[in-house]
């Protein structure tokens, strides 16, 4: 097990720092078991291997009811990202960002939210768009590239995607200064807000500026980092010296890392953080500490640059089975209810197919819509040109 030590007094037998543009193999090992158990101040309550354990700041009382109802989700959020991930490689979708092997960070998050908190996502945020009450179908059109989501961020309480990579920061923290402000804080009817970024994001800029801010205006707010170990194809030991809930000390508050794989655990952390924040004692990082066991995107091959020893060692603590094999244990549930959310996500799955093969496509004039807040007569001209061109197509279109 590593200890924040090792982050940055390396043991006298590790291997070299990775300094070169592609790590070697000692060297990715050598980070892998620098993090591969999250260090000794990860909070967990449910192990790989299905075993309820204690925390001594940390627990959750939870019914054979809820943890079933955890466990559907993470099923049937998974069949999504699998099947969106099927529709890409068929030529349906442009890309798609894989969300596999984080759903319990995600969706023990955004169950911990009330309806009246708000989230702001990045891009890879399927679980909790499917939380705040968003069908996945919704998310489609992102990465068809024919719209940029069509829910209502009010309604839902949950922003469109973000793709500018930590931009999301910046907007969070506006808004949380404003429930600040509007003195929607300070007792347990208060508003809280959560914002989603991975491990890559935090070198951004505008994540630390979103750190400033939020820490000065002591603004209700939850940064919640999902570190899957991979920004792309830079791992966690070659951005930072520190674990990245340490850096919360540099801006004056505090921060925590959870174990992502474990839905009670990062249930039981996010509900204290946002009960935190809604009493006015925001803001507070979470280190959500998982892992990516996909593509960043499927425009990326992992192969090559991380180790299939590596993923096979995560399989082992797949999310989803720890809490299937709790459930079994305690006689929480028995196969009639397994197969039942089986054919729920076939049924989910289905629907999904059926409706982006169906998806129709926007009209050519589409594109210069919502440009600007009111028309003008240069982009008026550029519009009928357009159309015009496109007119001399054989039916109108191309």
């Amino acid at each position: 097990m590593s200890s924040p030590e090792q982050w940055t007094h390396p043991e006298p037998d590790a291997a070299p720092a990775a300094t070169a543009a592609k790590p070697t193999a000692e060297q990715v090992i050598a980070g892998l078991r620098a993090t591969d158990e999250g260090g000794a101040d990860l909070v967990q309550l449910l192990t790989p291997e299905g075993e309820r354990v204690t925390h001594p700041d940390f627990d959750i009382d939870i019914t054979p009811e809820e943890l079933r109802g955890l466990y559907r989700d993470m099923v049937l959020i998974r069949r999504v990202d699998r099947e969106a991930n099927a529709l890409q490689r068929k030529g349906q979708l442009g890309i798609w960002v894989p969300l596999l092997g984080q759903e319990a960070a995600q969706i023990g998050a955004g169950r911990a939210m009330r309806e009246t908190d708000m989230a702001f996502p990045s891009y890879r945020e399927h679980g909790i768009a499917w939380t705040r009450g968003i069908n996945p179908t919704e998310l489609l059109g992102i990465f068809r590239g024919t719209d940029q989501g069509t829910w209502d961020p009010v309604e839902k309480r949950f922003h469109p995607y973000t793709i500018v990579i930590g931009n999301q920061v910046l907007n969070a923290a506006g808004y949380a200064m404003g429930q600040k402000f509007d003195g929607k804080v300070g007792d347990d009817e208060g508003e809280a807000t959560m914002c989603f970024f991975g491990d890559g994001a935090t070198s951004q800029g505008d994540v630390h500026e979103g750190f400033v801010w939020a820490a000065v205006y002591d603004a209700p707010l939850v940064f919640f980092c999902q570190n899957n170990q991979w920004a792309i194809s830079e791992p966690t030991e070659r951005q930072s010296r520190l674990p990245l809930y340490q850096r919360a000390r540099g801006y004056g508050f505090p921060g925590i890392r959870v174990d992502g794989n474990d839905v009670l655990a990062t249930l039981a952390v996010t509900k204290w953080a946002l009960d935190e924040c809604r009493h006015g004692n925001g803001p507070i990082l979470i280190e959500a500490f998982t892992y990516r066991m996909d593509a960043h995107t499927t425009s990326d091959d992992p192969t090559r640059y991380r180790l299939s020893d590596e993923l096979e060692m995560w399989k082992l603590k797949d999310p989803i089975e720890r809490v299937k094999v709790y459930l079994v244990r305690q006689q929480w549930a028995d196969s009639e209810f397994f197969e039942s959310v089986e054919a729920d996500a076939d049924k989910l799955g289905e629907e999904l197919r059926e409706f982006c093969t169906n998806m129709p496509d926007p009209p050519a004039e589409r594109i210069f819509s919502n440009v600007y807040a009111e028309g003008n007569p240069v982009l008026e001209a550029q519009r009928d040109e357009f159309l015009d061109y496109v007119s001399g197509f054989a039916g109108g279109e191309h």
